[in-house]
């Protein structure tokens, strides 16, 4: 597999997951819904950072980013599947937050779209109002953090759509030049 195709393919996963995880977010769902939802959703994610690392060129601040993005969609797995895994949760929304400031960096640093570096700046901030929902409700504001919680998911579900559009375009246009 080519690298355009492979970076293409890890946004998609990576978009598709933001918002599966986002849709896991709405309190009208049941909890089984919910926790499968965010699960799947974060595995997802993770898969799709993972792909988009592996596409980066070696030893740039995208490379390092989407590998933190991706340690901290797992670190939110392991949260989601411990009893007590809240804090761990926590900590991945913020490795994702610091992730997507990274890429954020690269990006604002290349020459292509503006979608890719304002979709990361979105998933940074959407990952980071979840880990402070996140500590909202474990200091007893539930309604509270679920509801910065809520907005923060699908902050980052459009910024991962954003970056995803931002592929389509890259490739679109190299395309156009060959």
């Amino acid at each position: 597999m080519d690298v355009q195709t492979k970076a293409l393919i890890g946004s998609f996963t990576q978009a598709v997951g933001t918002v599966t995880s986002a849709i896991g977010s709405i309190p009208f769902l049941s909890d089984k819904k919910q926790f499968a939802l965010d699960l799947w959703g974060n595995v997802l994610q993770a898969t799709g950072n993972a792909l988009e690392a592996d596409a980066e060129i070696p030893d740039t601040l995208g490379i390092y980013g989407n590998q933190i993005q991706a340690i901290g969609n797992v670190t939110v797995v392991a949260g989601l599947l411990n009893k007590d895994g809240s804090q761990q949760e926590i900590t991945g929304n913020w490795l994702q937050s610091l992730g997507g400031l990274i890429a954020f960096a690269d990006d604002w640093e290349g020459e292509q779209s503006s979608l890719s570096p304002v979709g990361n700046l979105l998933q940074s901030i959407g990952n980071a109002l979840q880990a402070i929902g996140g500590i909202c409700e474990g200091r007893g504001s539930k309604e509270g953090g679920q509801t910065i919680g809520i907005i923060g998911a699908w902050i980052q579900a459009v910024g991962s759509v954003l970056c995803f559009l931002s592929q389509l375009e890259n490739k679109a246009t190299r395309e156009t030049k060959e």
